[in-house]
């Protein structure tokens, strides 16, 4: 079995895909994806979100600002109030993107700083995008004691350098579909480095749709291509590594409900 770590079903253009999203959930299930995490990247929208997949117990849910969604300063306040709901199994997404909003430099990371605080509060794990942004996103971890959370830097792309140094930290490393693309030597390569005990895969549906469903809307169905690209690099079955990422998914974010 599967798990889609991370995924927003709430951004499906539905219409577009002529489909729903009971039947987005059910082909995702017919491929033996058992679990989809779908995670927050506004605090402003996480109800309707929540309530989107409120009646799908394969679907767990995440609470957090996206560093390219803030519309101003995070209150703290309000992401307590919203993390400490039981529904809610990690803190995120958060973190640092510099290379889309360089502008916004102090405010994403005085953003980061109250998710990370949240999380340890709360001891539910961090969902961290990070984006030409590595010596600060792992200098905030580290001040910021985020290993007594826990977490996973997502839809990973960068250096086996920063990949290590969260390592180091407890951190778990999703891989999406973008190691499928052509132009991602650079990736591979990291990707044949890592710890398979701390490997996550993950759709970041509806976007970044892995090859061989480049151009199409990404679904949490097509989360087996990763898994299946991933396997082939490393030399191991489809699933032997199944079983060891989904293994790993629950460890990390064990307030996620099972079916």
């Amino acid at each position: 079995m599967f798990v889609d770590s991370h995924c927003h079903l709430d951004r499906l253009e539905l219409d577009k895909l002529g489909l729903s999203l009971a039947q987005v959930i059910d082909a995702a299930l017919e491929r033996k994806v058992e679990h989809m995490l779908c995670v927050s990247v506004s605090l402003a929208e996480f109800a309707d979100m929540a309530a989107t997949v409120a009646d799908y117990p394969q679907v767990s849910v995440s609470c957090g600002e996206h560093p390219l969604h803030q519309t101003g300063t995070v209150d703290p306040e309000q992401l307590l109030n919203l993390c400490q709901q039981p529904q809610v199994v990690a803190v995120g997404e958060t973190g640092l993107d510099y290379f889309y909003a360089p502008e916004s430099k102090l405010a994403q990371q005085q953003a980061f700083v109250s998710h990370i605080d949240v999380a340890r509060q709360l001891k539910k794990p961090l969902i961290v995008h990070t984006r030409d942004a590595r010596s600060d996103t792992i200098a905030l971890l580290k001040s910021h004691q985020a290993e007594q959370a826990g977490g996973v830097l997502h839809c990973f792309t960068e250096s086996y350098e920063m990949a290590k140094a969260a390592l180091d930290l407890g951190f778990y490393i999703s891989i999406s579909g973008i190691m499928t693309f052509r132009n991602a030597d650079e990736l591979r390569a990291v990707v044949k480095k890592l710890p398979l005990d701390r490997l996550l895969i993950e759709t970041d549906s509806p976007y970044l749709a892995p090859v061989p469903y480049r151009g199409k809307t990404n679904q949490p169905a097509y989360v087996t291509a990763v898994a299946d690209a991933i396997s082939e690099l490393r030399g191991i079955s489809v699933a032997s590594l199944a079983e060891q990422t989904t293994a790993n998914f629950y460890r990390l974010f064990s307030l996620c409900r099972t079916v």
